[in-house]
């Protein structure tokens, strides 16, 4: 019988008192020392992993002492996923799509050939420990939930004690005619839905996301460090150079990774004001210095009661996160910034959509859809395998279900 004892390495060196079987008490003394400290510490304030940890084994001869000190640190700070819920937003008319969107949704648009871009947060999700999710949806809303229903109500995941909802645009008889009104509306439209399933979950937090996004996360690393900062919201932020910068929501921080300001795709001198010092990340990004903004990936954090009373109370006619209610809210509520330097890309255009998917073809390429640990899941077709004859290919994927004869692609 074996016991992992996790202590936090970001506060200096720690001890351990173990007891052997002679009576005669073991001191150690654990650190993290040099370069290794200064890139945990990073990861701590910065995001991209849980806070760092040194693991000891204690065999089964421990001390009650040293049981006690197992339990009191593993559960110090510690973000539990089943106490952790997914919302995620539909879009609005994904017009910049058109004509991908003329009969469905954006988050149902394919992606990699067999894939939806609803499949992204769906998986990462899961594959985060997060089975309680509500996907809003308004628009061309119909392929989006049948793909739904037959890849994950249909297709044998087990929930355990969660679900998977889907919340349709519904016109209710005390609010005024219309759609919603953006990111918040959806949401504060559907609070009655979500206060009630509250109410009989223990939910402290909530993870919001976006369903036009290509990237893979572990979601509760995000909440792990949203947990041990004791924010109110937590901004999952990636480094972006000045062509990508004007297109999204850009965040400065302080030293500590608070966020001091929020600007929602600002341009010109507005633009120029949000740059950071991103030297920081020197550590995980080859040349920082070619990313000199922090932009906002549209995926957050909230404490249940820090969210419900946002839209319930405190900004009631604001209708969305990035443009009104975040630039307000890092003025009264602590608002932190978690970095993520992995691959991530916004696929909101026709242009970035033909990029992203042409660049799933690179060799090696930058993001792979095959992962055994965190697969993406996606609806099962039940074709053929694809045939191929006297055919050359260069960097490219066939899904299956084709026949190919004679050709190059």
């Amino acid at each position: 019988m074996q016991f992992a004892l996790a202590l936090d390495t970001n506060s200096g060196p720690h001890q351990i008192r173990s007891c052997e079987g002679d009576g005669v008490d073991r001191l150690e003394q654990l650190s993290i020392g040099g370069r290794k400290q200064e890139k945990a510490l990073r990861n701590r304030c910065f995001g991209g992993r849980v806070a760092a940890t040194t693991q000891c084994i204690l065999t089964s001869d421990a001390c009650p002492e040293t049981l006690h000190s197992q339990t009191q640190s593993s559960r110090k700070n510690y973000a539990d996923a089943n106490r952790v819920s997914a919302i995620i937003l539909g879009g609005g008319t994904g017009s910049q799509l058109f004509p991908l969107t003329s009969t469905r949704a954006t988050p149902a648009v394919p992606v990699g050939g067999c894939y939806r871009l609803i499949d992204i947060p769906m998986s990462n999700c899961f594959n985060s420990g997060i089975n309680k999710i509500f996907v809003m949806s308004q628009f061309n809303s119909t392929s989006l939930n049948r793909h739904i229903h037959r890849t994950y109500l249909e297709g044998g995941i087990n929930f355990a004690d969660g679900s998977v909802q889907v919340l349709a645009a519904t016109q209710m008889p005390e609010e005024p005619a219309g759609w919603f009104q953006g990111t918040a509306d959806s949401i504060r439209k559907f609070i009655w839905v979500l206060e009630d399933y509250y109410s009989h979950k223990s939910i402290d937090n909530i993870v919001i996301l976006s369903g036009d996004q290509l990237y893979r996360m572990n979601y509760m690393e995000l909440v792990q460090k949203h947990v041990e900062d004791d924010a109110d919201i937590t901004i999952s932020c990636a480094p972006v150079d000045e062509s990508r910068a004007s297109k999204n929501g850009l965040v400065k921080i302080d030293h500590t990774g608070r966020v001091l300001q929020f600007f929602e795709k600002p341009k010109g001198a507005d633009l120029n004001s949000m740059r950071v010092e991103t030297n920081f990340l020197s550590y995980a990004i080859d040349d920082a210095q070619k990313y000199p903004y922090l932009a906002s990936m549209g995926i957050y954090v909230f404490k249940k009661d820090a969210l419900l009373d946002l839209l319930k109370s405190k900004y009631t006619q604001l209708h969305d996160f990035g443009s009104e209610i975040l630039p307000r809210a890092v003025v009264d509520h602590s608002v932190q910034a978690c970095i993520f330097t992995g691959y991530w890309e916004d696929v909101g255009t026709i242009k970035s959509f033909f990029d992203a998917n042409l660049a799933l073809t690179e060799q090696p390429s930058k993001f792979d859809f095959y992962d055994p640990k965190t697969p993406f899941f996606t609806a099962p077709r039940c074709l053929p395998p694809t045939q191929l004859d006297k055919c050359k290919m260069k960097n490219a994927f066939i899904s299956d279900g084709c026949l190919l004869r004679e050709c190059n692609i």
